[in-house]
């Protein structure tokens, strides 16, 4: 028989799905959480999401049903997204190579990503909202900051049994890096409203690794920690 063929996927539920009605969902979702982000949870509405998708009304209501339920899902792919960009900036920690080096590159990636718009949206969206919708804590930190602190104390781990970092418990290790590289930068973008040009993220990379390394480095022959330059 000939015709077009439409590739279907397997959705979460174990529907099969067409690949044109999921990226049409996707679509919606971007164009959801960029409404929100611009507007606020109270301000935005269906209406100009749809035609920021690009899609009629009805249709962002049979994919995501109303206002609430597209809100929730729009937060849970960003925090997804977020979480993807994240974990590809931790992969050069390979335990080869110079440790401080390879701190200060990683660092400055997760700057880059962590202090990015949609990031930074993100993270206003949720404080805005969590009062309102508490479980969104769990939706984005969820997604994104809990599975980063894992995946990142698995590279520390490896980076700990191979000498470049002393032994300690990679949970506590990961946690302090990240709020070594995220906490200044929180007052230096004024929540991410202040761009921060490339070299404070590196400066802010490298005073991260400076610390961390006086904390977790291994000692030298004299006693001192690696830290100490």
């Amino acid at each position: 028989m000939s015709g077009a063929r439409t590739t279907a996927v397997r959705a979460r539920d174990g529907r099969d799905v067409s690949r044109g009605r999921i990226d049409k969902r996707r679509a919606i979702l971007d164009a959801a959480f960029t409404v929100f982000a611009r507007e606020g949870y109270h301000q935005a509405c269906v209406k100009e999401i749809a035609a920021e998708a690009g899609v009629a009304k009805p249709t962002v209501y049979n994919h995501l049903g109303d206002k609430e339920g597209l809100f929730r899902e729009a937060m849970a792919a960003a925090a997804d997204r977020a979480l993807a960009e994240s974990l590809s900036a931790i992969e050069a920690l390979t335990g080869e190579g110079d440790v401080r080096a390879t701190l200060e590159d990683v660092g400055h990636r997760l700057l880059r990503c962590q202090g990015g718009e949609r990031a930074w949206a993100l993270r206003r969206l949720l404080y805005a909202e969590i009062h309102r919708v508490p479980e969104l804590f769990d939706t984005v930190h969820g997604r994104g900051a809990n599975r980063l602190g894992e995946a990142l104390a698995n590279r520390l781990a490896r980076l700990s049994l191979g000498g470049g970092l002393r032994a300690a418990d990679p949970d506590v290790a990961a946690g302090q890096f990240l709020a070594l590289l995220t906490g200044p930068m929180e007052t230096r973008s004024r929540l991410g409203t202040r761009p921060v040009a490339e070299a404070e993220l590196r400066a802010g990379a490298r005073a991260a690794v400076d610390t961390f390394l006086r904390a977790f480095g291994p000692v030298s022959a004299e006693g001192q920690p690696s830290g100490d330059r």
